[in-house]
């Protein structure tokens, strides 16, 4: 069973993890200073998410008219567990199990400012981790 129920979940978790990364104190700046567009194409559940690392950091579900740097496709679980600290990103894309378009470089940049991000993004879901138990 996916951990999301549908596309506003993925948002609301996810989407708001990534609004929450700019203000983080140990590596917002550095976020926001990427100055990279990721567009996140999700399935089970379908949805999109495209997130400017840029001064202020913008995470926008659905069509946007912010133009991706890279986009990557993944299994929304598979998000879920990255930010649990769970999962190795560029094992899963050696894998095939995320693909990439577009300069992997400039993603695998972002992924060691993600590790604190993951205290942030666990006590996001803790609730639902909680109704699921």
């Amino acid at each position: 069973m996916a951990f999301f129920a549908d596309a506003a979940e993925v948002d609301k978790y996810i989407g708001e993890m990534f609004r929450l990364a700019g203000d983080h104190p140990e590596v917002g700046d550095r976020i926001k200073a990427a100055n990279i567009v990721l567009r996140v194409e999700y399935s089970d559940p379908d949805c999109v998410l495209t997130v400017a690392f840029q001064d202020p950091v913008r995470a926008e579900p659905g069509e946007t008219d912010l133009t991706p740097d890279i986009t990557l496709v993944m299994r929304a679980d598979i998000a879920n567990q990255f930010w649990r600290g769970e999962y190795n990103l560029a094992v899963g894309l050696a894998k095939g199990q995320v693909r990439a378009k577009g300069p992997v470089s400039k993603i695998l940049k972002l992924v060691p400012l993600t590790k604190p991000l993951f205290p942030v993004y666990r006590d996001l879901v803790k609730d639902k981790d909680a109704a699921i138990s």
